[in-house]
């Protein structure tokens, strides 16, 4: 028996202080809920879940700027409808300023409010803005390039555009069908007006119709005749009258350039490129010199009217595709919000498999290691008992 070495006893310290450092790794588990507290618990497992909180919460902000986004356009939008109920009180006062009904004096009237009409679709173009943004101004609308035409509004006369060059001018074109020049009397003729993007009218092209093909800024206009009333215009070849209008819209296609970037992703590059159109009066070719209804004679004042209905029906075709294309946008990035709310929730179901503790598992092991300390105090006393005995060999 030896007294200088306790050895039973430290087996028994020694079993117990492991005890102790496993339930206090225990007891933080379960306090914090993680299994993960420290590199030393996993290091592997720590580098792949901060990885995983990081795309995390960059996916969760992603959702907010989505979100900002939406009322951003929802904005715009909301201007845009009051431009539409403007636009459409313009047409309805073209259309009676186009009856000779009224008199120059009338149409003076219906003038005034016109022109206050305008202004207001400049004064919303001008102060609409996002968090101190402006939004129809134009200087969110970016670069653009490849110039698409479309007829916006027609009749019965067949217009084609058989070629838009890259050098194509953008703007509007107005067509007009009718006698527009006294040099030849019997021969029914075609206007093209230009309306540049000031909304002024940069050039006007008089051409005699016929099946054919007539070029004006990089744009290849195709008409085919019909049948028209050449009679009414002083020729004397009757014929049954189908006369009418057209106007076309070029406009270019929006790049990668564009001043609007959403964000909506977590890493470098998740993002959506938008752009708003310039919704100001001249940008819609409303400028003094083409939103008219009067004129110099009764003829002038009621063929400018009825251009007016022309004009305003191109801005109306303009503003509508404008608020088509934020639509768009809007129904995109509310699917895209759905998308990142998926991506987050199963990625932070795999974060939470690698960092979160089984609570069951280790409320267990908590409890299996309360067992072990008490049992190894109670050994640690019996083994310091032990050495008491050498006390009756010497009795």
């Amino acid at each position: 028996m030896r007294i200088n070495h306790n050895i039973s006893a430290l087996n028994a310290w020694r079993s117990m202080s492991e005890t102790q450092y496993s339930m206090s790794k225990t007891l933080e588990k379960l306090s914090s809920g993680l299994r993960i507290n420290r590199a030393g618990d996993d290091a592997a497992g720590l580098a792949i879940s901060e990885k995983m909180r990081g795309q995390i919460r960059g996916l969760n902000m992603a959702i907010k700027n989505a979100q900002d986004a939406i009322s951003l356009i929802q904005t715009a939008e909301g201007a845009l409808t009051e431009v539409h109920a403007i636009l459409q009180r313009m047409r309805e006062l073209a259309v009676q300023a186009s009856t000779d009904t009224n008199t120059n004096v009338d149409r003076a009237q219906i003038q005034a409010e016109l022109d206050q009409l305008r202004e207001e679709i400049d004064r919303i173009a001008r102060v609409t803005e996002f968090n101190t943004k402006k939004l129809l101004d134009g200087k969110l609308e970016g670069f653009r390039w490849n110039p698409d035409a479309k007829v916006v509004t027609g009749g019965n006369i067949d217009v084609k555009l058989s070629a838009v060059s890259s050098a194509a001018t953008e703007g509007t074109y107005v067509i007009e069908v009718g006698q527009f020049s006294s040099v030849v009397t019997a021969q029914i003729q075609v206007r093209i007006v230009h309306i540049d993007s000031t909304g002024a009218i940069a050039s006007t092209a008089i051409v005699s119709i016929g099946a054919g093909s007539y070029e004006m800024n990089g744009i290849t206009f195709t008409w085919t005749t019909g049948q028209f009333d050449i009679d009414q215009f002083g020729g004397a070849l009757p014929q049954e009258a189908v006369i009418d209008s057209a106007v076309v819209r070029v406009e270019g296609r929006y790049t990668a350039n564009n001043q609007l970037v959403f964000q909506i992703g977590a890493n470098e590059g998740h993002n959506m490129i938008a752009g708003i159109d310039d919704m100001s009066a001249a940008a819609l070719g409303l400028s003094t010199s083409t939103l008219k209804v009067v004129g110099d004679t009764e003829v002038e004042a009621q063929g400018n009217a009825e251009r007016t209905i022309m004009v305003v029906d191109a801005a109306i075709h303009k503003v509508s595709t404008a608020r088509a294309q934020l639509g768009a946008i809007q129904n995109r990035l509310e699917h895209t919000i759905s998308n990142l709310g998926v991506a987050a929730e199963n990625l932070t179901a795999a974060e939470s498999r690698i960092r979160d503790a089984d609570m069951a598992k280790e409320m267990m092991e908590f409890t299996k290691l309360q067992i072990l300390m008490q049992s190894s105090m109670a050994m640690l006393a019996q083994a310091n008992v032990q050495p008491q005995a050498v006390l009756q060999l010497m009795r």
